[in-house]
């Protein structure tokens, strides 16, 4: 059931954030300054306003003002904080950009009145009776415009071969444009050669069997962004293509001819349209109205191209940014090291663009069979993955990176990968606190036990996925066979150790819905409640706690952005960043959690999604 506003009249607008103390020795200081008559009437005048705001109704929602405005809950204390104690609360009070109080109704009037003499409104809103206050949620590894560019022709719908390429036969048919002009690029993203019937790479010469494909240029990236395939056109466009790959590889038949799939870096060879302002204005767009709507307020872009760099630094300029980004600098091995002729961008656009790490590449992954392990795959004994840097060169660079003040975030997924990585971290201790730059590994899939202690004695952040868990459950065994897998996204392990966990999904490699990898973390089941270790979830040992969950995608993100002081929590003096969800995800039975929408998203105090 819905309820209209209540409103009361409390007063002036209070000192903007760090103007006043919120302490309750200050404000017994201020209502001690008062005559005992006047501090009487005042807790009478409060008193009464609690009394007559449950009879006043308003057919809207004022805007958020200068006057100030709480959020409450009619019954209980149905706020989250995320603060230290993990604490919840009646009320949130904001201010301008800011939450300025938290407290039970009673305490927060109180409070804003002692401080506000002359009798400006502090407006009320309540939020539904079932419904929960959340910190704004933060997602630590997506790739935003990709994202965008995705929606375009997904692929996930297709559970064969000929069902995929049917799915680009049809989007060509569709859309006329695309149909007339052959020589148009295609773009499609998300084929899952795992879920297939017959686990087995695609080829050109399947696009190509479709008359309306044949001859265009299509390009169509895989789930896990790990491999291209492409048709005939793309093939004779890029071509040749070197035998061997530095960290990647072409596949090829019998005969050693390409058969049109690419592998981690020799997806680097082939040649794509460069996106246009037109294209990364209309991806970024549908990636902002997505998240908006999902609750998501802050983004970790994991690998900004100079070309996505360079958008959103434009965005931010031009004061377009509708949420936070924190950006990851793709570092490419073939070109000049920026570290120490770049800086990092901190705070631009009024606060909703920082840039100040970089990514790195160590590995491939799981799902393609180019993550790098010490013993060879269990279903392909002829290999142990590959490494996509090679490990001097990771050895010098991060390092170097590290004495420049950059976080460095670095993609491992194999145990040899994270070992090796762990190692390079460890050497910079000499020069360097490796703790206070809080390197990030990301994904951080496979560990063994010793190099999971290792992560929590240097400080080192395990930037998780809990989606990609239960999405790769069903076939994780059989490549790493029945020990191995038990260190395979071990997250309860990781903070048993000491890490920190900070939460993303790898959007649009698995779902952009928080709430997802919320639920993938608390029961290692699918949205459906099933896994291969039954109905208690898979190896539930290691599933993360409610509140585990709840900070690795609010305070915990925050910290990994160094954003942890203005960021990730309810609590006076933070930017007013909070989402309503229509359940308590905290409380609620685990199969209802997924049933959970989100109802209202604020950024800076404004509602940018919803109503309340």
């Amino acid at each position: 059931m819905s309820h209209k506003l209540r409103r009361r009249n409390i007063a002036d607008p209070i000192p903007a954030p760090g103007t006043e103390t919120r302490s309750q020795t200050n404000i017994d200081a201020t209502q001690s300054s008062l005559s005992a008559p006047s501090v009487a009437l005042s807790v009478l005048i409060v008193s009464s306003l609690v009394i007559s705001a449950l009879f006043w109704l308003y057919t809207q929602v004022p805007p958020a003002s200068a006057n100030g405005y709480a959020v409450c809950s009619r019954f209980g204390q149905r706020v989250y904080t995320v603060d230290d104690g993990n604490s919840a609360v009646q009320c949130l009070v904001i201010r301008d950009e800011f939450i300025v109080d938290t407290g039970s109704l009673d305490d927060v009037s109180a409070r804003w009145y002692a401080v506000n003499p002359s009798g400006l409104t502090l407006q009320i809103r309540y939020i539904d009776d079932e419904s929960i206050v959340v910190p704004g949620l933060s997602d630590s590894h997506a790739h935003i415009l990709e994202y965008g560019a995705n929606q375009q022709l997904p692929l996930e719908g297709g559970k064969t071969i000929n069902e995929t390429v049917a799915l680009v036969r049809d989007y060509i048919v569709e859309h006329p444009d695309v149909y007339l002009d052959r020589s148009m690029f295609i773009e499609g993203w998300g084929w899952d050669h795992t879920s297939w019937p017959i686990e087995e790479w695609p080829s050109a010469d399947a696009l190509d069997s479709d008359p309306v494909i044949r001859g265009r240029p299509v390009v169509l990236q895989s789930k896990d962004c790990h491999a291209l395939w492409v048709s005939k056109m793309v093939l004779q466009q890029s071509g040749p293509f070197p035998i061997d790959v530095e960290g990647g590889v072409v596949v090829r038949d019998e005969l050693g001819n390409p058969t049109g799939v690419l592998l981690d870096n020799a997806q680097q060879l082939v040649n794509k349209p460069i996106p246009t302002e037109a294209d990364l204005r209309r991806r970024f767009a549908i990636t902002a109205k997505d998240a908006l709507s999902l609750g998501l307020t802050s983004i970790h872009d994991a690998g900004l191209q100079p070309i996505s760099l360079q958008f959103f630094e434009r965005q931010a300029a031009e004061g377009l940014l509708p949420i936070r980004i924190y950006g990851m600098r793709y570092f490419d091995e073939a070109g000049p090291y920026f570290g120490n002729i770049s800086k990092p961008i901190v705070n631009a656009g009024n606060g909703r663009l920082n840039v100040r790490s970089v990514k790195i590449f160590a590995d491939g992954a799981l799902r393609s069979g180019g993550a790098a392990l010490y013993e060879p795959y269990h279903d392909n004994p002829g290999t142990k993955g590959f490494m996509r840097l090679d490990e001097e060169v990771l050895r010098e660079i991060v390092p170097r990176f590290l004495k420049d003040q950059w976080q460095v975030n670095v993609h491992a997924i194999g145990d040899y990968a994270n070992s090796v990585v762990l190692d390079t971290f460890e050497a910079a201790l000499k020069d360097v606190n490796v703790t206070a730059l809080r390197p990030r590994l990301e994904h951080a899939q496979i560990l063994r036990e010793e190099d999971m202690i290792r992560v929590g004695r240097l400080g080192v952040i395990a930037s998780v996925q809990p989606t990609h868990a239960t999405s790769d459950m069903w076939y994780a065994e059989a490549r790493l066979g029945p020990e191995r897998v038990k260190g395979l996204y071990a997250f309860r392990s990781l903070l048993d150790h000491g890490a920190r966990l900070a939460l993303g999904s790898d959007f649009p490699v698995e779902d952009m819905n928080p709430l997802s990898g919320f639920y993938a973390a608390v029961t290692r089941l699918s949205p459906d409640g099933v896994s291969p270790g039954g109905p208690s979830g898979w190896f539930p040992e290691q599933c993360l706690s409610r509140v585990q969950a709840l900070r690795g995608i609010t305070i915990d993100a925050a910290y990994a952005s160094f954003t942890e002081d203005t960021l990730g929590s309810i609590t006076p003096g933070k930017r007013a960043d909070f989402v309503v969800l229509s359940q308590d995800i905290m409380s609620i039975s685990v199969d209802q959690i997924l049933k959970s929408r989100v109802q209202a998203t604020f950024i800076d105090g404004e509602l940018v999604y919803g109503s309340l």
